[in-house]
C-alpha cells in the first residue's frame, strides 16, 4: 500500500446551486462568484489584495476559480 496522498483537486472548491446565486459558480460556503474573482485579476487586481476584501477566502479558492475557468476552455493538441 502506498503512503502518497492524492493532491486535492481545485475543483472540489467550486460549487453550482441553483438556490445560490441563481447557479452562477461559487467558491463552495460562499456566495463569492468565480466570474467576480475572474474578473478582479483581469483588472489586475493582486491576490493579495482579494484576499484582503474577502479575508474568508484563501489562496487556493482564487486559483480553483482559475482552474474551474481553465476547465471550461477546450483541449488544444500541443
Amino acid at each position: 500500500m502506498s503512503n502518497k496522498r492524492k493532491k486535492p483537486d481545485p475543483l472540489d472548491r467550486i460549487e453550482r446551486n441553483p438556490d445560490i446565486m441563481v447557479g452562477k459558480p461559487v467558491i463552495k460556503g460562499t456566495r463569492i462568484t468565480v466570474d467576480l474573482i475572474l474578473e478582479k485579476l483581469a483588472a489586475d487586481v493582486p491576490i493579495e489584495e482579494i484576499l484582503a476584501d474577502y479575508p474568508h477566502l484563501t489562496r487556493e479558492d482564487v486559483l480553483a476559480a482559475v482552474a474551474y475557468a481553465r476547465s471550461l476552455l477546450p483541449s488544444e493538441p500541443r
